[in-house]
Formats: C-alpha cells, structure tokens, sequence
C-alpha cells in the first residue's frame, strides 16, 4: 500500500487560510492554477491517493507572499503550523522557494513538481493573456517555448528554476512545457469558476459591512 500523505487541514481549511492572508485577485488565481496543475500530475504520475496533498501543497505555496513578501517561505511555517498544517506539508510549501528564499530542498517527487511548475505557470498564464481568444485551450507548445526563449518576457518567471525543476525530475524542458499546459486547460474551468464564486463572495461581505 502506497503512504498516504497527511496535510493536517481539510481543503475547506486550507481555503480559510489562504483567504485570511491572500486578497488579491492575481494570487488567489495563481494558488487554485497551481492547486488544479498539482493535483493533474498528482493523477497523471500516479500518486492519485494523495492527490488532496498535492494539491493542498500548491494551494498554500504562496501563503505568506502577499502579506510578507521579504519573507517568503520564512513565514509560511508559522502561518501553517497554526493552523495545524502537518510538518511534511509546511515542507513542501516551503521547498518550492529552494534556492530563492528558502534553504528546503525538494526532496519528494511531489516537491520536486511543484518547484518545477510553479514559475512555469506563471511564464504559461502570460502567454495565453496575449493570446487573440485569451483562451488557454488556443495555447500551443510552440508559443511557450517562444515565449521561453525571450528572456524580456515575464522576465519575473525564473527560466533557471524551471530548467531545474526539470532536471530534478529527470524530464525533458519539452516534456514539463507540454504536460504543464494540459494540467492548466484541464483545470482553467474550474479555477474561473471557484475564483468568481470567492470574489463574488467576498464583495458582498464588504457590501454588508
């Protein structure tokens, strides 16, 4: 039998908790991209019995970024432990920063994904925002790896990190750009949708005080 991976907090907790520190549209959006993309390899690779891991895991990466940004990853422990979020998981929040602002390595495959696909699908989202249709399902690997190339481009999306994300995983850059695609249109439905119903929600509670 497979491990199966404790977060130590429901979904509906994790979302708490990224709300009570997270506001901004743009970062509300990327945590469910990357919570949708890590529970896509969670399936595709074959970990499916602890897909709710992964995905907590890219739901809650950026926990500490909006609010304090100097101290990314630095914080994030202290924000999760609180909210009872088990040690493997604040490791594996805190690993997807290795290198940047964090000395956590990523040691499991899970880990090693989401270091890997985290900066890509923020290189990934911009390119389909220049897009004609704006639509992910248009976007082509071609483009992406255009884009990649162009080194001006999204230049806030570090091409050494997905590079070595790649390398930790053993995979062609090729093989993450296309896979990292299909995870984001198979996901992007869903992502708009839970995204309009927290903004919506949101902006009727501030109505309301």
């Amino acid at each position: 039998m497979p491990e199966i991976l404790d977060a130590g907090l429901s979904r509906a907790a994790a979302v708490a908790l990224l709300q009570k520190y997270n506001q901004d549209r743009f970062h509300l959006q990327h945590a469910l991209t990357v919570e949708g993309v890590m529970r896509w390899y969670a399936r595709t690779l074959g970990h499916g019995e602890n897909g709710d891991f992964w995905g907590l895991a890219g739901l809650l990466h950026d926990i500490d970024f909006e609010q304090y940004p100097e101290a990314h990853c630095q914080k994030a422990p202290e924000l999760l432990r609180a909210a009872g979020a088990s040690e493997a998981l604040i490791h594996a929040v805190c690993s997807h920063a290795y290198g940047l602002t964090s000395d956590v390595k990523p040691e499991h495959e899970m880990e090693q994904v989401l270091f890997a696909a985290d900066e890509l699908t923020g290189l990934i989202g911009a390119a389909v925002l220049m897009l004609p249709s704006r639509d992910i399902a248009d976007l082509q690997l071609k483009t992406v790896q255009k884009k990649f190339k162009d080194k001006r481009f999204a230049a806030g999306c570090s091409r050494d990190v997905i590079a070595q994300g790649a390398d930790m995983l053993g995979w062609s850059l090729e093989k993450l750009q296309q896979d990292t695609i299909a995870a984001m249109q198979a996901c992007d439905a869903q992502v708009r949708q839970e995204l309009d119903a927290w903004l919506q929600n949101a902006a009727q509670n501030q109505s309301q005080n």
